[in-house]
């Protein structure tokens, strides 16, 4: 007999998430389908600027008043998670149980937490910590994450360095464990190597794509993730891993802020070469109107818009609502991602 903690793994509840997922392993995706989570996990790498800065404040600033605070954190959360266009918010565990307590998620919207933080997220101001090899870590607990969520991330980061990654899928291989015993789900965040051991820059795709590959070989169904994220490292090597096993399916980070464009252009790409997923950051958190970027992702990915158009249409949408754009349209039209910029 299945325990009540594994009975609750094996039936999630079927939210908008699930149902999107069932239709793409089923080889039915259709792009209504592309899952697009708001990543406000910041908090648990940037401390106080994890909410960016408040507009028109000056770079050199620092103190009260220069970075928006946790009440506006929350508030973006609760402003996005009141509309449809989400289907992951992915929160720390102090900011979700708060969502959650206040009744701010609704029954189709799934809630996920950072499950751990490993070392190479470690961004306070000053700091140095992510420049050395990850270490694994998490400060969360998941006993008492599961009573609020039943979805994690987890995080790892390999750098072809021995004994940090050994120890790096040995945590892996301990989270799994506890997180079934709990009927806690995951997905698996993959980050490019942050102090790599005798890799070239062109080799980093093919190395992350053979560490993800290699490391979920020994994994059973039951506790695999739910789906992939990893940056986007360039069309070949993102069709790779997503033609590899359809049975996995991939979806991209958001990284640096960047240009509104730049925003359009990675999304469009990697839907167009087999990502089904976008968990985007920054991307999402430093735009001038949250909800008008990410309805604008939507067209999109249903190709109602092309990424140019997109950004045309943003900026529109920034005037009627009196918006002071960061940039002009102009600059937000280019695109500045190195990876981007090289295809």
């Amino acid at each position: 007999m299945p325990t009540s903690s594994e009975a609750a793994a094996a039936t999630p509840p079927t939210r908008r998430l699930d149902r999107k997922l069932s239709r793409i392993l089923a080889g039915e995706y259709v792009p209504d389908d592309f899952i697009i989570a708001d990543a406000k996990d910041a908090d648990m790498a940037f401390g106080v600027t994890a909410a960016g800065p408040l507009p028109g404040v000056t770079r050199d600033r620092d103190g009260p008043g220069r970075y928006r605070t946790r009440r506006s954190y929350l508030d973006a959360m609760r402003a996005m998670a009141g509309r449809g266009d989400i289907d992951i918010l992915l929160t720390s565990a102090s900011n979700g149980e708060f969502l959650s307590a206040a009744g701010s998620i609704d029954e189709d919207l799934t809630l996920a937490v950072r499950g751990n933080d490993t070392t190479d997220i470690w961004y306070p101001r000053g700091g140095a910590y992510a420049t050395v090899p990850s270490r694994p870590f998490w400060t969360a607990d998941l006993a008492a994450i599961r009573p609020f969520c039943d979805l994690v991330l987890y995080s790892m980061t390999f750098n072809n360095d021995l004994d940090h990654d050994l120890a790096t899928l040995e945590a892996y291989r301990s989270f799994r464990g506890e997180a079934t015993a709990l009927g806690i789900r995951h997905f698996l965040e993959v980050f490019n190597p942050n102090a790599p051991v005798e890799l070239e820059p062109d080799q980093i795709g093919a190395f992350v794509n053979d560490s993800i590959v290699r490391a979920l070989a020994g994994v059973t169904q039951f506790q695999r993730p739910l789906f992939l994220k990893i940056a986007y490292n360039g069309a070949a090597a993102l069709a790779e891993l997503a033609d590899h096993d359809p049975s996995v399916v991939v979806g991209v980070l958001g990284g640096s802020a960047g240009t509104t464009r730049d925003t359009f252009e990675l999304l469009h790409r990697a839907e167009r070469h087999g990502a089904r997923v976008a968990l985007f950051g920054r991307k999402i958190q430093r735009a001038e109107s949250q909800l008008d970027l990410v309805a604008r992702m939507r067209s999109v990915l249903r190709g109602e818009l092309s990424p140019t158009e997109a950004v045309r249409a943003y900026h529109e949408s920034l005037a009627r609502s009196g918006i002071h754009p960061l940039r002009t349209i102009e600059a937000d039209l280019e695109v500045t991602d190195p990876v981007l910029r090289s295809e």
